[in-house]
C-alpha cells in the first residue's frame, strides 16, 4: 500500500496518474493547502518543503516505510519500483530523463506563473501575464517539434508525458486555438487524455477543486503571501 498524500493539482496529478497505470495500490489523503494542511508537523515529516505531492510507500526499501517528496522524484522511484514507464538502456532512460526535467525546470514553473497571473493574481499586470505566456507558446513549439515525429516525448509512453499532461490540460482553456497551432501537442494531449488510467486520475480528489476566483483573504495569504511564511517560523 501507498499512501499519496495531495491536491487536484497538476503536480497531484502526474503521480495519481502514475499509480494508476502501474497499477499499486495506494490510498489517497487530501492536503488541504487552502488551510494550511501542508505547514502541519506531520505532513513537514514527508515532504520538508512543504509541496504536495508526497507519498510513504509501505513496502519500501528493504520492506520497511519509505516517505518521498518532488514530483519528479516520486515518478522516478514509481519507475524503478515497477519497471515500467521507464527504459533500462542508458540511452533510453535518460532520454525520459531529460524530458522529465524539460517538465520539472521548465514546463511546470513557466505554465505555473502564466496560471498565476492570469487567474490568482490580485491586480492584472501586462507585462508578467505577455512574458509566462510567451514562454508557455515557446515551450509548446519545443514539444510540437518534438512530437512530429515522435509519438510521446521520449519516444514511447513513459513518465516524462505522466508528468507534462496535466500542465497542459490546467492551461488549456487561457489562451485560444493554442492546439489549432501546436496540432502535434493537441494529437498527443488527446491519445493521453483518452486513457483510461488518466480519465481515473483526473478524478482523484476531484471533490476537493476549488474556484480560484472565490480565493478570500485567507486563503490567498496561505497560498501566496506572508502566512505561508509566516507558518515555516
Amino acid at each position: 500500500m501507498i499512501d499519496l498524500h495531495s491536491w487536484p493539482t497538476p503536480n497531484g496529478v502526474k503521480v495519481a496518474i502514475m499509480l494508476e497505470e502501474t497499477g499499486l495500490e495506494y490510498s489517497t489523503h487530501a492536503i488541504d493547502i487552502i488551510k494550511g494542511d501542508q505547514f502541519t508537523d506531520a505532513f513537514l515529516e514527508i515532504s520538508p518543503n512543504n509541496k504536495i505531492p508526497a507519498i510513504v510507500d509501505h513496502a519500501g526499501p528493504k520492506g520497511t516505510d519509505y516517505a518521498m517528496f518532488e514530483s519528479g522524484a516520486i515518478l522516478m522511484y514509481l519507475a524503478e519500483k515497477t519497471g515500467q514507464f521507464m527504459p533500462v538502456e542508458q540511452t533510453e532512460r535518460f532520454t525520459v530523463i531529460q524530458w522529465l526535467m524539460f517538465q520539472m525546470a521548465g514546463v511546470g514553473p513557466m505554465f505555473g506563473q502564466a496560471n498565476h497571473f492570469r487567474k490568482y493574481a490580485p491586480d492584472e499586470i501586462d507585462y508578467a501575464i505577455k512574458r509566462y505566456s510567451n514562454e508557455v507558446k515557446r515551450l509548446y513549439g519545443v514539444m510540437n517539434k518534438r512530437l512530429s515525429n515522435h509519438d510521446y516525448l521520449a519516444g514511447d509512453y513513459s513518465i516524462a508525458d505522466m508528468a507534462t499532461y496535466p500542465w497542459v490540460r490546467s492551461y488549456q482553456g487561457y489562451e485560444d486555438g493554442l492546439f489549432d497551432e501546436f496540432s502535434h501537442v493537441k494529437r498527443w494531449y488527446e491519445a493521453i487524455d483518452a486513457r483510461p488510467a488518466v480519465q481515473k486520475a483526473n478524478t482523484v480528489l476531484n471533490e476537493h477543486k476549488i474556484d480560484a476566483k472565490n480565493l478570500d483573504k485567507d486563503a490567498f495569504s496561505m497560498l501566496f503571501g506572508d502566512k505561508q511564511y509566516a507558518s515555516r517560523k
